[in-house]
């Protein structure tokens, strides 16, 4: 068994939620990783790189941070999709102009559909698409 973990969730993880809903939901996923595979689309990688870097911009956190987090995260039960990104395209597009998405969250719902796998998100629109389309939420009442 697998779920797809988006952007939003695994930054969760080094940048703090404020509500303490959220802030447990994103441990409660990350405590996931020790029985169960977490997938990702190839663009997780580049928004995660693209957000920590951010933070560090901003001074939110120093390189040693980033550096540490960018380990753990490469040891965590985290692995690629396989699927080609462009044999992808044209379900991800359809998908966007359904749910009103941008390309990139209809990635993580196109794999979530394709996988029958849970969506662990803290991005509310991607959230409801995913739940209009028969996709189960992490932290949603089963």
């Amino acid at each position: 068994m697998s779920f797809v973990i988006d952007a939003s969730m695994a930054l969760a993880w080094q940048f703090k939620r404020v509500n303490p809903a959220e802030i447990k939901l994103a441990e409660k996923a990350l405590g996931e990783l020790d029985s169960v595979q977490g997938v990702v689309p190839a663009i997780w990688f580049a928004e995660i790189a693209n957000s920590v870097l951010r933070g560090e911009r901003q001074g939110v956190i120093p390189p040693a941070q980033t550096a540490f987090f960018l380990n753990e995260l490469s040891q965590a039960n985290i692995v690629a999709d396989e699927e080609s990104p462009r044999a992808r395209q044209s379900s991800v597009v359809a998908l966007a102009r359904m749910h009103s998405l941008t390309a990139y969250d209809a990635t993580y719902l196109e794999l979530a559909m394709r996988r029958g796998a849970q969506l662990a998100t803290f991005d509310r629109k991607l959230a409801d698409a995913a739940r209009s389309a028969g996709v189960q939420v992490f932290g949603d009442p089963a």
